[in-house]
Order: structure tokens, then C-alpha cells, then sequence
């Protein structure tokens, strides 16, 4: 009867429009207060929960991608990404995906990504006569690869969820392959589409050019260098890794680009301070949350209804994925992460799958969730820049999709595009 209580009091919230952070706290609370647990519990868990040191890498991480965003980076990397490839048909869809990929590197957040290249890009393209729904498709689905760079604040809630057993460092290995899987993905996608509707090829400005180019875009690059280098080299951990990457974003945005303005700089700690509430906040009464689905066995419960529908680890890893999808198109990217990593980890593991391979899969469903409406961050942000509804985008996101859900399917069922990196370089 208490499972009952969680369910339908955190469901029933989610449908009433409570923010997801309340409805998992307040559906807590109801519960410990039906089953007659001690109040106290309530403050325990959240404590314990929020006061772990690797957490500090989250703060760091956040403000190290708003330095990136409001310091200027976006248009030298724009600049590189369209001499790069805006030669090609459709050049302008083609720049915008390795642009959103990039920045991605630099930022770790998909919402800041398309916040930054949909402000650039979008309003290029509809100046250059591409249809607003094709901008805002190939921004808001390219910028979904920044939730596995290493940059990405969500790789280290993956590993505490995890129980902390997880390496960060591999974690952050094995998201390079899949993000190369998604950016040719999304790559296809947008050449077919822009084939299918006769969008021109831009000129190429030759290879000095593209040099110079990348010359005054690499050093904002170059933090994704120093986090990946830094931690797979045992130099420092993530926690340091990530202050030593907003050491360097205030350097190079202050002093090597000049860019950073004071403004900008208040604006981007302000976005930092309220990013890190709100996901800390998240990270409180998700661990009540799992205090008591652990005390309910609800994993156990959940592993026994699928193993009910088939044995086969291609069935079960299946159902995983969509359980995964419906859930993050109206739960946030932390929050699904948070409830249903040690509900569904011990199932993966159980069929065989690796909890680092189990990340790559867990991340890019969220990375889905954010573009799929209720919710849909990155999808409302893109809209909003582009002034188009959602409603028009939903139309023409099926070629967007597909290339995503494919990327999805060869990260689940192809070990090797996740593990391959990690294996080489920590074994």
C-alpha cells in the first residue's frame, strides 16, 4: 500500500504541473508520514545525500560552461564550423551540427548549447531562406550531445546515483564515441532533409581560411583537452579537474579573448548559482526518494515484471529504453537520472550490460527527454528563439529523431561504440 501512496501521489503531482523537485519531495513526505516513519528521516536522507564532496564538481562544471557561453565562444566556433563545412548542400544545417557539437564540448549542457548556437545560428538561417522548422530541428537535436561530453555535470549524478561505483573518468571516455555516432547521425539527417529540399551549398573559403579559423577557436576548445587529459592522465579527479577548467575559462574569456565583460560575468555566475540550486535541491529529495523505493524493493519488484515479459537481454534492454523515454519527456535530465538509475542498473547489469555502457544508454534517453514536448527544454528554447511553435517543429522531427533513436540503438546493442575507449585507455 505505501508503493501505492509514492506512486500515485508523485504521478498525480507531475500531472497537477508541480515542478518535478516538489513532487518528489512532497510524495516523500506523504509517504513517511502514511507508513508512521520518524520526520527525521526526511532531514537524514537529504543531508546525506547532498553532502558528498565530488559533488563540488557539479558548481564548478555549471560555471564553467556559463563563463564559456556569456564570454564569447560561441561565434568563434560558429565561424570555424561554417568554413569547415558550409560548403556542403544544405551547408549552413551541416555548420550548425559540428558548431552545437563543439560548443557542446565546451559547455556540457544541451540547454545552454542551444541557448548560444540557436541565438547565432537560427537567425543566420532564416536569413539564408532555410525554413525556421529545419533550423530549430537540427539545432535543438544537435545540441543534445553535450549531456556526454566531459564537460557534463550529469555524468557525475550518473556515478553517485550509481552508488558511486562508477568511475567519472570512464564514464567520460566512453561519451566520446557515442558522441561521434550522434553527430554523424545528425549529420545524415540534416544532409537528407536539406537534399529533399533543394537548400543550396555555400562556397568554400579554402583551407587557410578554415586554419585561421580554428586557430582562434581552438584555446576555448582546449578545455575539453584539459578535463579529459587531466582526469584519464590520474593528474587530478573530476572535482578538481572541473575548478581547474573555470580557472581557465576565466582566463581565457578575461584575458586571452577580452570578451568576458563584467555584465556577463554577473549574469553567468547568477545562472550558475541557480542551476546549482536547483539540481543540489533535486539531488535532496531524490535520495528520500530512494531511501524508500530501496525500502520498498522496488527495483526488485520492477527486474521481476520484466523478466515476467521475456528473458532475452535484447527484450529487456528494449523495454528499458522506452521506460527511460516516457519518463524523461516529463522529468527533467537530473531528476530521471537520479529515480531510476537504482531502479534500472541492477536490471542492465543482470542482462549483462556494463554500468559505464548502462551511463551512454541512460544519457542519451535523457538527452531525448529534453527535446520531447511536455517538457522539453531544449525543444521550447529553440522555438522560442526561431518564433515558431512547437506544434509546426513536431511536423518535420521524424528524420531528427530517427538519427538520434539510431545512435540510441548502436550504444545499446553495440557494446563496443561506448566501452572501447575506456578499455584502451584505463585497463
Amino acid at each position: 500500500m505505501e508503493l501505492i501512496v509514492l506512486s500515485a501521489t508523485f504521478f498525480g503531482l507531475l500531472i497537477l504541473g508541480v515542478p518535478v523537485a516538489f513532487a518528489i519531495g512532497l510524495s516523500s513526505l506523504f509517504t513517511i508520514m502514511y507508513e508512521g516513519l520518524p520526520h527525521a528521516v526526511i532531514f537524514q536522507q537529504m543531508t546525506s545525500g547532498m553532502n558528498i564532496f565530488s559533488f563540488l564538481a557539479i558548481p564548478f562544471f555549471v560555471f564553467s560552461g556559463e563563463l564559456m557561453l556569456h564570454g564569447g565562444i560561441a561565434d568563434k566556433i560558429v565561424t570555424l564550423a561554417r568554413n569547415m563545412v558550409g560548403h556542403i548542400r544544405g551547408g549552413l544545417g551541416m555548420a550548425n551540427v559540428v558548431a552545437c557539437t563543439l560548443f557542446g564540448g565546451v559547455s556540457g549542457s544541451p540547454v545552454a548549447d542551444v541557448s548560444a548556437m540557436g541565438s547565432v545560428m537560427i537567425p543566420m538561417m532564416k536569413r539564408e531562406g532555410y525554413h525556421t522548422d529545419y533550423a530549430v530541428n537540427v539545432t535543438t537535436h544537435a545540441s543534445l550531445v553535450g549531456a556526454l561530453m566531459p564537460t557534463s555535470h550529469n555524468m557525475i549524478l550518473y556515478s553517485l546515483a550509481a552508488g558511486g561505483k562508477v568511475s567519472i573518468g570512464a564514464l567520460i571516455a566512453a561519451g566520446l564515441m557515442p558522441v561521434v555516432v550522434m553527430t554523424v547521425c545528425m549529420l545524415a539527417a540534416a544532409y537528407f532533409v536539406a537534399v529533399k529540399r533543394g537548400y543550396p551549398a555555400g562556397t568554400f573559403p579554402g583551407w587557410s581560411t578554415v586554419f585561421q579559423s580554428f586557430a582562434h577557436a581552438l584555446p576555448g576548445l582546449f578545455v575539453v583537452v584539459i578535463i579529459l587529459g587531466g582526469i584519464l592522465l590520474g593528474i587530478f579527479t573530476a572535482t578538481e579537474g572541473a575548478s581547474v577548467a573555470v580557472v581557465y575559462s576565466l582566463a581565457l574569456t578575461i584575458f586571452a579573448y577580452r570578451t568576458l565583460s563584467w555584465e556577463s560575468f554577473v549574469k553567468a555566475t547568477m545562472k550558475a548559482v541557480k542551476t546549482t540550486g536547483v539540481v543540489l535541491l533535486l539531488i535532496g529529495v531524490s535520495t528520500m526518494f530512494q531511501y524508500l523505493m530501496a525500502l520498498y524493493e522496488v527495483a526488485e519488484l520492477t527486474s521481476q515484471f520484466m523478466s515476467g515479459i521475456s528473458s532475452n537481454p535484447l527484450v529487456i534492454f528494449l523495454l528499458i529504453n522506452i521506460i527511460l523515454f516516457v519518463l524523461g519527456t516529463f522529468m527533467d535530465m537530473a531528476s530521471t537520472i537520479l529515480i531510476c538509475t537504482p531502479i534500472f542498473l541492477p536490471i542492465a547489469q543482470q542482462y549483462g550490460m556494463d554500468p559505464v555502457q548502462f551511463g551512454m544508454v541512460m544519457l542519451i534517453n535523457c538527452a531525448l527527454g529534453l527535446n520531447t514536448p511536455p517538457v522539453g527544454t531544449t525543444q521550447f528554447v529553440g522555438c522560442a528563439i526561431g518564433g515558431i511553435s512547437v506544434g509546426e517543429v513536431m511536423k518535420t522531427i521524424l528524420p531528427f529523431y530517427a538519427a538520434l533513436i539510431l545512435a540510441l540503438g548502436l550504444v545499446t546493442y553495440m557494446p563496443g561504440f561506448s566501452m572501447w575507449l575506456p578499455n584502451l585507455l584505463l585497463h
